[in-house]
């Protein structure tokens, strides 16, 4: 009799569980969506790999079914997930008043728990500023001379070769230059491969949070690890021979450190460090391929792209100048 109740009582409390579980609490009205398997929800469909260029087939499925905006549970979180731009946009408008950004334990695991993501109210303006001051559009007008110039060196290199693999090669070019610009670090001549650390994070950043020895996961954390050194030694020999002349962002974080009663940290230091010479290098080169890619499938837009750049170059006063800001900015069907 008493192994009867004690049989009931569990299946009762495991099915209530179970019922919490795909039907939460919520003070207002969830969206139409499901929570998958208890505990485990939908996170290995989420993470089944995804070789298009196109919605990964989980967020497409759950739009057709129910909509642009829809719940889910993934690594034992529920989420809601929004596809709307309109709402996205009202999101991040409203970042600091109406919403506060969050991120699972995974992320800050892999980006640092003081990572600009991370943070709120005055902290994150304050290195939002910081990231301004490089990326800014009066930093910007001075790179672009730079910039124009790696890129003309590297289609030259790139023509002299039988086959380019764009997204690599579009990638070491965008980290050769990002990485000088913000910690002076020559990619071709260091003995320290600091871009084969990113590549490792880079290769497990969308990958089961599972942390052991030969997953993807583990070999994400430890290219953080491996790039996270590299940047700390550098920031110890910044201190022990600082630069007369500031030349890189790198100065300016440690400026902005040494400075009496900073509320900048050296762990939020290398972490704005580690995020922004991933995100510079990773979402450019990603776009650029894509970019390339979509120019070839599409000749009449390639053609009117061409048509835009052969008219600046013709009104050009001297053949031989480099791009200027001007012509930068008159490059409207470029921008669409």
């Amino acid at each position: 009799m008493w192994a009867l109740c004690i049989g009931a009582l569990i299946i009762t409390s495991v099915t209530h569980w179970v019922y919490r579980w795909r039907y939460p609490r919520c003070d207002g009205k969830l969206p139409p969506g499901s929570m998958g398997w208890p505990l485990l929800g939908e996170t290995l469909r989420f993470f089944t790999p995804n070789t298009t260029h196109d919605i990964s087939p989980f967020i497409r499925e759950r739009m057709e079914r129910y909509g642009p905006i829809f719940r889910t549970s993934l690594v034992g979180r529920p989420v809601v997930v929004s596809t709307d731009p309109d709402f996205n946009y009202f999101i991040f408008l409203k970042e600091g008043h109406l919403f506060e950004s969050w991120y699972p334990d995974t992320f800050t695991e892999i980006f640092g728990r003081q990572n600009v993501g991370s943070l709120h109210g005055f902290m994150y303006r304050y290195l939002k500023n910081m990231v301004l001051y490089l990326f800014g559009p009066e930093s910007l007008k001075k790179m672009l001379p730079e910039v124009e110039e790696v890129a003309i060196r590297r289609l030259e290199q790139w023509s002299n070769q039988g086959k380019v693999e764009v997204k690599d090669a579009t990638a070491s070019m965008i980290f050769h230059l990002t990485a000088k610009k913000l910690i002076s670090h020559d990619t071709e001549n260091s003995s320290e491969n600091l871009r084969a650390n990113f590549d490792a994070f880079i290769k497990g950043l969308i990958s089961f949070p599972l942390n052991m020895p030969g997953t993807a996961y583990h070999k994400c954390l430890q290219g953080r690890k491996n790039a996270m050194r590299m940047l700390q030694n550098l920031m110890q020999e910044r201190e022990a021979m600082p630069r007369k002349h500031p030349s890189d962002f790198f100065d300016y974080v440690l400026e902005e450190l040494q400075k009496e009663g900073t509320i900048l940290t050296e762990g939020i230091a290398l972490d704005l460090m580690f995020v922004l010479l991933f995100a510079s290098f990773e979402t450019t080169s990603l776009a650029l391929t894509l970019a390339m890619k979509f120019l070839s499938d599409h000749p009449r837009v390639l053609k009117q792209l061409t048509e835009e750049h052969e008219t600046i170059l013709r009104k050009r006063e001297d053949a031989s100048s480099g791009l200027s800001w001007k012509e930068y900015k008159l490059m409207t069907y470029t921008f669409q």
